[in-house]
């Protein structure tokens, strides 16, 4: 059974960093590219980030804040915020693939920014 498990929010201040992991189980997770999800509150799902063996992509609203990064030999996934903004205020999710919202099934943990 595919299990995907995201830890690591909580509550960041603008401007701060959080880490977030997300922990994978019952599939090969290095034979498989990996993104970040999100959905803010009132708000549709939102691709964040993609990463697969050799390249990382990132949405324009990120790009140069989050960097996604993965251990192979933890079978972790991980999306490190920095300069951290109100409108990152959202749940974080992680799942199976490099663009696009589909695939989402985990429960996500909630990022709030605010001062």
């Amino acid at each position: 059974e595919v299990q995907l498990v995201e830890s690591g929010g909580g509550l960041g201040q603008p401007g701060g960093s959080l880490r977030l992991s997300c922990t994978a189980s019952g599939f090969t997770f290095s034979s498989y590219a990996m993104k970040w999800v999100r959905q803010a509150p009132g708000k549709g799902l939102e691709w964040v980030s993609g990463i697969t063996s050799a390249n990382t992509y990132y949405a324009d609203s990120v790009k140069g804040r989050f960097t996604i990064s993965r251990d192979n030999t933890k079978n972790t996934l991980y999306l490190q915020l920095n300069s951290l903004k109100t409108e990152d205020t959202a749940i974080y999710y992680c799942a199976k693939g490099i663009h696009g919202t589909d695939g989402v099934q985990s429960q996500g943990t909630r990022v709030t920014v605010r001062s």
